[in-house]
């Protein structure tokens, strides 16, 4: 599920992924997240129940404790947004390239 806002500074785009590989989100998917995420200037941010954090820091992802099965809501703020998600997406569904 994806959407895109209009607001003052740019656009806002939101994208819910699912966690589907085997370990969730531990060291090396997280710094995996942020190495991509470092690659546009849009900032990020994930948000997992309540709990929301920067999606270029790797011990922010890590306390949110994501195993398989959770569902992270990305926020993505800047103009290389919506590619931002779309590639962040792609790494999810590879299972971060994990065997």
């Amino acid at each position: 599920m994806e959407s895109t806002k209009q607001t003052n500074g740019g656009n806002t785009h939101t994208r819910i992924i699912e966690v589907i590989n085997k370990m969730g989100i531990h060291a090396r998917p997280a710094a995996r997240i942020v190495r991509l995420a470092n690659k546009y200037k849009s900032e990020v941010y994930v948000e997992r129940d309540k709990d929301l954090v920067n999606g270029k820091s790797i011990m922010g992802l890590m306390m949110l404790a994501a195993g398989k099965g959770s569902r992270l809501k990305f926020i993505a703020n800047g103009e290389d947004g919506a590619e931002l998600l779309s590639e962040m997406n792609s790494l999810f569904k590879r299972k971060f390239d994990e065997v």
